[in-house]
């Protein structure tokens, strides 16, 4: 008789051998997908979560009450579910397709669905996320997108199918949809063949008031020439004129959130800059080390000592001799940190020599990440091939709402980042933005904190400022500010979270 580990073993090979033939589907699409009995016994062991009464995703035991689970899971499960309840006659919402298009990351509180079949109902779904289906029209033309097959309104209809509230409650999003248009001429030829004058006014408007006065009166000019009367009106509460369009939407929503988050982060911080000499500023840093290392550490969960980092200050520690040493994951890390803390020194001491600050980061960051990671390499953990350039793989953050940019975002992402590191006149606008937008992005598979509170103090003490220490016990705090900051947009809690350590 089978024993009860024997029975899990075969229930998994058989949750294992379906995604293997269905391109790793994180989709269950009811019980018989998998037989009553492998689907009850991995729901009981953890293996598989219920999403609602016969849909079910993949988990790991133990990960009951871990948002991120269901995260990972969301784009395919609405897809998969939505296409079994409407045989694909379905499409978001202009506003939930515009979304979309603007390149947010944030899984949506309420999913908006568009289809003739529609139910005009909520089904609510887990961690307080929803999906209410509507019965309405659906648009003859539908865009699918590549990497979820999520259906969406085509980008030029839903600009004009909105109405002029959301140009000013999602501000955001509509400036960066239409920074992204790379000619009108698809624009005008919706707008003609559905007869929407009014709206065509009202994107024409938009246009110019983010600075593209040539598409807003080629707009006018052409729905004019062919018969409509077409009165501009201009949707936004405050004009913000961009300089660059046509750029990838990630890469023009980043421009968009600095420009915004900047003016935010001036009002909170006041502090006057201090000059000090390099010398001064480089013994700081010693000084600081072990504090900052054992919290920035503490941080991302490795148990740290004091003592371990004293150690690998004095070099006794030495994996290559030392099979314990080799083995300490803690140790590791603790050494990487320090390589990458003698690294940024060298970083910092070229700013306070003249180098630009913002050059010094876009030259230096991925350098300071690598060295974290260097000793893994020199144990054979990680191959340095490994390390070389951005992630290549999809990064969630656990317990967030805000996803991680796909990988095939992050190169367009970061040099936006670092174009806007070296165009930024404050010192305190490119530490706490800097930070920000280096997790927001999340380059790397791990190391990412670390980085980002690197790229933070290079910037403070090398324009005149303190350097800021993290406090593990504040964790909580400082994490809840960066999530508000993802999700919401709003960069005011993490500014002054910086300003309170700042005046310690």
């Amino acid at each position: 008789m089978a024993t009860v580990q024997e029975k899990l073993t075969e229930s998994l090979e058989a949750l294992k051998a379906y995604q293997d033939a269905h391109s790793d589907n994180l989709v269950i699409q009811g019980a018989e997908t998998l037989g009553r009995t492998h689907t009850e016994r991995l729901v009981n062991s953890g293996y598989l979560q219920m999403v609602v009464k016969g849909w079910y995703i993949p988990s790991q035991p133990g990960s009951e009450g871990d948002s991120t689970v269901w995260y990972v899971s969301y784009w395919s499960f609405v897809v998969a579910y939505l296409n079994k309840k409407f045989g694909g006659r379905w499409c978001l919402s202009p506003e939930l397709s515009l979304y979309f298009y603007s390149g947010k990351t944030v899984v949506p509180r309420q999913l908006i669905v568009r289809s003739e079949s529609g139910t005009n109902n909520i089904l609510n779904l887990p961690f307080g996320t929803s999906i209410l289906d509507i019965k309405a029209s659906v648009p003859q033309t539908v865009y699918r997108e590549t990497r979820y097959g999520v259906r969406l309104y085509p980008l030029e209809l839903a600009l004009l199918m909105v109405g002029p509230d959301y140009y000013r409650r999602d501000a955001l999003e509509a400036r960066t949809c239409l920074a992204t248009l790379r000619e009108v001429a698809p624009l005008m030829a919706v707008a003609i063949d559905g007869g929407h004058s009014t709206r065509a006014g009202r994107v024409a408007g938009a246009l110019r008031s983010i600075g593209r006065e040539e598409m807003a009166d080629e707009l006018l000019r052409t729905m004019r020439q062919v018969g409509y009367q077409v009165k501009e009106e201009n949707p936004f509460e405050e004009n913000v004129r961009m300089e660059r369009f046509g750029m990838s939407p990630y890469a023009s929503r980043i421009r968009l959130m600095w420009m915004k988050m900047r003016e935010v982060v001036l009002r909170e911080l006041h502090m006057e800059p201090v000059h000090r000499e390099a010398a001064e500023v480089l013994a700081m840093m010693d000084e600081t080390y072990v504090k900052d290392s054992y919290n920035s550490l503490s941080i991302e969960g490795y148990k740290i000592t004091e003592g371990l980092l004293e150690r690998v200050r004095r070099g006794d520690w030495d994996p290559e001799k030392d099979e314990e040493d080799k083995e300490r994951r803690n140790a590791l890390a603790a050494r990487g940190y320090y390589q990458a803390y003698q690294l940024l020194k060298e970083s910092v001491a070229s700013a306070l020599a003249g180098e630009d600050a913002g050059e010094m980061y876009a030259k230096g960051h991925q350098a300071w990440h690598l060295q974290l990671f260097e000793p893994c390499v020199r144990t054979g953990i990680i191959k340095a091939s490994d390390l070389l350039g951005y992630r290549r793989h999809q990064v969630y953050i656990r317990n967030s709402m805000h996803v991680p940019l796909n990988p095939e975002a992050v190169l367009d992402a970061m040099e936006t980042l670092g174009a806007l590191m070296k165009e930024e006149e404050s010192a305190l606008v490119r530490a706490v933005l800097g930070h920000f937008f280096y997790v927001y992005i999340h380059p790397y598979m791990d190391g990412n904190g670390r980085t980002a509170r690197f790229v933070m103090n290079s910037q403070l003490v090398t324009g005149g400022y303190p350097w800021v220490v993290v406090p593990v016990e504040r964790r909580q705090e400082y994490m809840a500010a960066l999530e508000k900051a993802s999700v919401e947009e709003e960069i005011g809690d993490f500014a002054r979270f910086v300003g309170r350590l700042m005046a310690h």
